[in-house]
């Protein structure tokens, strides 16, 4: 499911599109950015990437996580979400950061702070509102499962799928942390460790899952990137 096919992606692209041009150029000079994404197999929640303007690749990866390496998770990793997501707010807003000076990988926001979504508007059709922030830089230098990290790293050497195995391991990372904040906003008393168990457990049966079928999908005489997988 693309944007074209959510409602609410359509009718929220139209009003940031729609708003005065002083607003908007003002916005821009600032550097503020806004990217939609919306999970292919539901119409919401839709996500706005708000993100600074020298940093459109950063927001195009977290936009692919959600709208492609998604559907690629196995079905039950979608499927242990499948309540909490149906619970989410219609709208998230994330504010994509570098970093946090906390520290922090992400947080949930109790108040949604960013400008064009803080106040209720018409073209949400009275979806509720939520914003968490992402800091993309921890992110990447994150070892979700250390030990499954570490393995995996060390079993691509240096060749034509090394940098796609980055790529996909940090968009899993990006999925992961955006659904943990998401568990968040539709349970705010959920604990914080059953939160965390199952953000983890879905990075790590969808990065599992992308390996397998890469060493399916590869001869390991022609492409020696995965010329050591398997044997540790």
């Amino acid at each position: 499911m693309g944007l074209e096919a959510s409602p609410l992606a359509q009718a929220v692209g139209s009003y940031l599109a729609s708003r005065p041009r002083v607003t908007r150029w003002v916005e821009w000079l600032a550097g503020r950015r806004y990217r939609l994404a919306v999970f292919p197999d539901r119409p919401a929640p839709v996500v706005v990437v708000a993100y600074r303007y020298r940093d459109p690749a950063r927001a195009a990866q977290v936009a692919r996580a959600i709208a492609r390496d998604w559907a690629q998770a196995p079905s039950r990793c979608r499927e242990s979400y499948e309540e909490i997501l149906a619970r989410a707010p219609g709208l998230i807003v994330v504010q994509l950061r570098r970093r946090n000076v906390c520290g922090c990988l992400g947080h949930r926001h109790v108040v949604v702070k960013e400008a064009p979504f803080a106040e209720p508007h018409d073209a949400f059709g009275g979806a509720v509102v939520g914003e968490m922030d992402i800091a993309f830089d921890r992110v990447e230098g994150w070892l979700a499962l250390p030990l499954m990290d570490t393995a995996l790293d060390t079993q691509f050497i240096a060749g034509s799928r090394l940098r796609e195995f980055h790529e996909q391991r940090l968009r899993f990372r990006l999925l992961s942390i955006l659904l943990h904040e998401t568990h968040h906003m539709a349970s705010p008393q959920a604990p914080e460790e059953a939160v965390r168990e199952r953000s983890l457990a879905f990075y790590r049966e969808a990065l599992a899952n992308y390996v397998e079928n890469a060493r399916a999908s590869l001869s390991f005489t022609i492409d020696r990137s995965f010329s050591r997988l398997g044997k540790e």
